[in-house]
Formats: C-alpha cells, structure tokens, sequence
C-alpha cells in the first residue's frame, strides 16, 4: 500500500491550480486500485457561478477528480512518465448525490482493462460513504510534447 502528498501528486500530474482535483492519495497497490481525497472548500471557484447561493460542485469535474486519480494509478502501474491520458470515451456515468462545500470526495478507481496506449477505468466518488457519482472513462496515452 502506497500513500503520496500533495507534492507527491504534483510531480505525477500536470495539473495545478484550480484544476488540481486531488489532495492526497490514501492507498495504491500499485496494481489495479487506488484511493484519492479532495476536500472541497467554499473557496472553489466554479462555486462563484455553480451556483450563487447554492454551492454545488460540477459533475464533471467529479469526473475530472477520477481522471487525475487514475492517471496517478497509471503513472504508478505503467510507467508513463512524459505521458498525458486523455479523455476517448466516458461511458456510463451517473450522478447521485450532491457535492457542495464541507464534503471530503472519496476518488475510488481501478484499472478495467490496460493495452499500450489505451486504457479504462472504473471510477466513483463517495461522500461520508454514499456514492455521489460513478464513470467508466476510456483513455488514451499520449505524449505530453503531443497536445502543444
């Protein structure tokens, strides 16, 4: 079982401020799962117009939150430094519980099937245990030089 930091994480991910979704990396077996934490605080700035006095947060970022969480997976599983997995397909997502300031996300993900360059994960977000929001995401492994 592995567990990362945020520094940890920034030197896996490209992403950072604001679109960094992921705090904290809670286990990893370095196989096929992985865990990951976002707290969302009322400092997000997609609450300043989602929505105005009704804080919520984005599905598709919930979706983006599972997608830096099993790139940190494939980072660790595949090795693919210099890579970037971009969105192919997001397949069977649903939305079932809000999201709104105070919530500490659960990212859970496992890989469902890995070739060379494409892969597809499973993942869901829960909140105090209820499952706020579940996706298989389909990917692509491109180099990062690729998308400039």
């Amino acid at each position: 079982m592995s567990t990362l930091s945020i520094d940890d994480i920034m030197k896996l991910l490209p992403h950072r401020y604001p679109m960094l979704l992921v705090d904290r990396i809670i286990e990893c077996d370095d196989k096929k799962k992985i865990i990951g934490l976002k707290n969302v605080t009322v400092n997000e700035p997609f609450f300043q117009g989602h929505f105005p006095g009704v804080p919520v947060m984005p599905g598709v970022l919930q979706i983006e939150a599972m997608a830096q969480v099993g790139g940190i997976l494939l980072n660790r599983v595949a090795n693919i430094a210099g890579q970037i997995p971009y969105f192919m397909a997001i397949d069977k997502a649903k939305f079932r519980k809000v999201v709104k300031p105070g919530d500490q996300l659960r990212i859970e993900v496992e890989i469902i099937n890995l070739r060379s360059r494409a892969v597809r994960l499973a993942g869901k977000v829960l909140v105090d245990g209820s499952l706020a929001s579940e996706a298989e995401l389909l990917c692509m492994m491109t180099d990062q030089k690729a998308g400039s």
